[in-house]
């Protein structure tokens, strides 16, 4: 897996790179990896969910920052976001550690959500580190 790992620091995209970002369902990219998003790949104020420029949001954070989603919330929006990326063979997903941040969950908790929807077998999608140290491949 050491291929499909996500660099710990991203400073620049190649072409056909997307970076995926942990978001608030606001869309308020105030801080971490989202506000990475929004000055550098495109991300857009007040959309939390979804494709942006050369960036995806998977929110992790309520709206208007009120709290976490429940792992359960998070489940949903990292399924939809491994059915996108399965669309997209041609683009490569650098996934950060999304929720390890502001929202306070560990990896193990988020990477068992990966797991769950096979991001094993999605060939076109890196996950950091901490992610893969979690996951049985």
């Amino acid at each position: 897996m050491k291929t499909r790992t996500t660099p710990l620091f991203i400073s620049k995209l190649q072409e056909n790179e997307i970076f995926v970002f942990g978001s608030n369902l606001s869309g308020l990219h105030y801080g971490g990896a989202a506000f990475t998003a929004q000055r550098l790949y495109g991300a857009k104020k007040g959309i939390g969910i979804g494709i942006q420029g050369r960036s995806y949001a998977i929110p992790t954070i309520k709206h208007n920052i009120s709290g976490v989603l429940l792992l359960d919330e998070i489940s949903i929006h990292v399924r939809t976001f491994v059915e996108y990326a399965k669309t997209q063979p041609d683009k490569t997903f650098l996934v950060t550690e999304i929720g390890c941040g502001i929202a306070g969950f560990v990896p193990s908790e988020i990477a068992a959500l990966f797991e769950k929807v096979g991001v094993v077998e999605v060939e076109n999608i890196h996950l950091p580190a901490s992610f893969w140290n979690k996951i049985k491949h």
